[in-house]
């Protein structure tokens, strides 16, 4: 906010305020009618602009956040999902108890017997006790030592009419509780005296334990967790240099008080000025060890009001220690694509979804870190939506992708020859038959009357719609990095990629991809280029564990790290966590569900069995062999020719492009000259149209077909 009492400076001041050498502001600014005094030696004399109506005051920083409103109900009574999210909670907290305490019940039953016992002696010592006015032997024994007769002799006295009194009480105890037995063995049946035994059996095992000793042991082990206060987190800041206790302008404050959220602790904090979220980042071990907690357990979170304010939410125990469990999906139910997919939980424990329509997908990770098991979920989801078209390439050709030629229409693993054919020639010919079809629904759905698309974007009924043709369609990527290492053929996938990457999930088509190595691929070259632009035009994306922060961000975009996000602290031991960042305006860290490879099966299982169900079995997973023209280098070639000799290899690629489009629509010379290299076809000088360049001679490519 602008100062209070600038508003009583001249103009010039206001205008050109370092130029002030000096401004004594009034002792109280409560006062309207109080002058600065500007000395006389100031080099503006004259005002530059005409006096007008002071400004009103400008806030330029939030330093008090809006009242966060607290939810009316608890999770578990929010909607039909907290309902069963708390019921399952509290049954299967029930449920194991009930076995727990069942199995050790006769344990349970001889203790309780025994301590009964010790019961019994306790009451009757304590009964003789009171009736023998024992308390009172302390004064008689001191009247005696004192020598006082007369002191012993009144106490004697009292003792023995104390007794006669009580050994009344003790006798009519004795004899109420024979009338009572009689009466219960003559009147009661046997249901009463069960009753009267466990009520008495409680009552005296109570009496006879310890009272450090539990006759029933619990069947949980009760969470302890460190309370923390706002002493323990100003101590963290201080101890991490975020601020100074005592130098001015320099304290650590709260912009909230600290409050339970979910298993944890929340507050918000103010840093000092001139820091801000980025320097709690870099200081968030030492943070962690003021906080007497592991790295893990803390979670910094930017503020929307301001750079030096941020969210901090301490777990009570290492939330990413705690696995999830198998995956909702091996219910095998039919999903919905237009829905969001169950990823994991995060956390606090609450759900997290992804949403795949409109998105694309990028998963990175170290090797071994869960990247393929987080991936294969998304597919899994996938696969359950009878209506949406797979298809499935794995570059390293490993068992966990295989099953998924159950569903998918065209699918390779591996980069060695098939029987269906070479890996990376099944990926560009499924490439370029997308890519036409991305180009071909851009029209299609533009053409389209708003009654039926009326946002000029893919619905879910023209989805579901056979006859329209345009299914949602999802491309699924395993170590996509080894298709931009395969020489001339890579320039190609690799530029189709980045077209899908791009425009198609606008179409309705999403794109799984899965890598290792996100930091890139050769050098400054135009690969290594579109390498980086396939990479970072992914929307969402889930980095698991990191070698470092700066893969983490190339895994998870431009600026993550400054927002607190870096998969590099992730620790070794946790599979199949990760940060989720674009799928919501949260980043959270998820724990994902398990799928192993017999899950993986039964789910795909499930999966083709809808989809001959609903008819949409297609492709390889039907027996299908793709009908689309497979691109026969040397018969193309031949078949441009016409009557020449011989052809440059600029004007080869330009006729291939113009006779056949569906397989040469994007290729170069270099390209062509490459597969005809490989092929065996010489590149040799050609002369044509007066000049000569580095071209095919006909001869050559018909003795190579030969």
């Amino acid at each position: 906010m602008t100062d209070p009492g600038s508003e009583h400076l001249p103009d010039a001041a206001l205008a050109f305020p370092g130029t002030v050498p000096e401004v004594l502001v009034p002792a109280s600014a409560r006062d309207p009618d109080a002058v600065l005094a500007v000395p006389a030696d100031t080099s503006f004399e004259v005002a530059l602009d005409d006096d007008g109506p002071p400004a009103a005051p400008v806030y330029v920083d939030m330093t008090t956040p809006a009242g966060e409103r607290l939810p009316v109900l608890p999770d578990f009574l929010r909607g039909a999902e907290g309902m069963k999210r708390g019921a399952r909670r509290a049954g299967g907290r029930a449920w194991h108890s009930g076995r727990y305490h069942g199995l050790r019940s006769p344990v349970y039953l001889l203790a309780a017997l025994w301590w009964a016992l010790v019961g019994v002696v306790r009451v009757i010592g304590r009964q003789l006790h009171w009736w023998w006015v024992l308390e009172q032997h302390h004064l008689r024994h001191q009247a005696a030592a004192s020598g006082d007769s007369r002191e012993w002799m009144k106490l004697h006295k009292e003792a023995k009419e104390t007794r006669r009194i009580r050994g009344y009480i003790l006798a009519g105890e004795v004899i109420g509780l024979v009338a009572a037995g009689v009466a219960m063995w003559l009147f009661t049946p046997w249901w009463a005296w069960a009753l009267a035994g466990g009520v008495l059996l409680v009552l005296l095992a109570r009496t006879g334990r310890p009272a450090g000793k539990r006759i029933i042991s619990p069947a949980t082990v009760t969470p302890r967790f460190r309370v923390l206060s706002a002493d323990i987190v100003l101590r963290a800041y201080y101890a991490a240099e975020l601020g100074h206790p005592d130098r001015p302008g320099q304290q650590v404050t709260f912009g909230s008080t600290m409050s339970r959220d979910g298993e944890g602790s929340r507050v918000v904090v103010d840093l000092p000025y001139g820091r801000g979220l980025s320097d709690a980042v870099k200081a968030k071990d030492k943070i962690a060890s003021g906080l007497d907690v592991q790295v893990s357990q803390v979670f910094l979170h930017r503020d929307p009001t301001s750079h030096r304010r941020h969210t901090l939410w301490v777990a009570d125990r290492d939330p990413l220690a705690v696995p999830v469990g198998r995956t909702p999906l091996l219910a095998c139910r039919p999903t919905d694509v237009w829905k969001a997919a169950p990823m994991g939980l995060d956390e606090r424990g609450q759900l997290v979804n992804v949403p795949l329509m409109w998105n694309s997908v990028l998963v990175s990770a170290l090797p071994r870190a869960g990247k393929t098991f987080s991936a294969r979920l998304l597919g899994l989801f996938l696969a359950l939506d009878p209506y949406v078209g797979l298809d499935v390439f794995d570059a390293k050709g490993s068992p966990d992708w295989r099953k998924f030629a159950l569903v998918a229409e065209s699918c390779a693993f591996g980069l060695t020859p098939t029987r269906d054919g070479l890996p990376p020639e099944i990926l560009l010919a499924t490439l370029e038959r997308l890519k036409s079809d991305a180009q071909d629904r851009y029209q299609r759905l533009s053409r389209m009357p708003v009654t039926i698309c009326p946002e000029g974007k893919l619905t879910r009924r023209i989805a579901r719609d056979p006859d329209m043709g345009m299914p949602v369609r999802a491309l699924i990527l395993e170590e996509f990095q080894e298709y931009w290492d395969l020489g001339d053929i890579s320039k190609e996938i690799s530029a189709l990629l980045v077209f899908l990457v791009k425009v198609a999930p606008g179409a309705g088509m999403i794109l799984i991809g899965s890598t290792q190595k996100p930091s890139g691929i050769g050098g400054g070259g135009s690969t290594g280029q579109q390498f980086n632009a396939f990479r970072d035009n992914f929307a969402v994306r889930f980095g698991l564990r990191t070698s470092s922060w700066q893969v983490s961000e190339l895994c998870l975009g431009a600026g993550a790290y400054s927002e607190g996000l870096d998969t590099s602290t992730l620790l070794p031991q946790y599979k199949g966590v990760g940060i989720l960042r674009g799928a919501s305006d949260a980043s959270p860290t998820v724990r994902t569900y398990l799928a192993d490879g017999q899950d993986a099966e039964r789910i795909l299982m499930a999966a083709r069995a809808l989809r001959e169900r609903a008819g949409t079995l297609a492709g390889m997973a039907a027996g299908i062999v793709d009908d689309a023209p497979a691109r026969d280098v040397l018969a193309d070639v031949l078949a441009v020719f016409g009557a020449e000799p011989g052809l440059h290899w600029q004007i080869l690629a330009a006729r291939l492009a113009a006779r056949f489009p569906d397989r040469w629509a994007d290729a170069t010379a270099e390209a062509v000259s490459a597969q005809c290299r490989d092929l065996g076809v010489p590149s040799v000088d050609v002369k044509q149209f007066g000049q000569v360049r580095k071209g095919c001679r006909r001869a050559d490519a018909e003795r190579v077909a030969r």
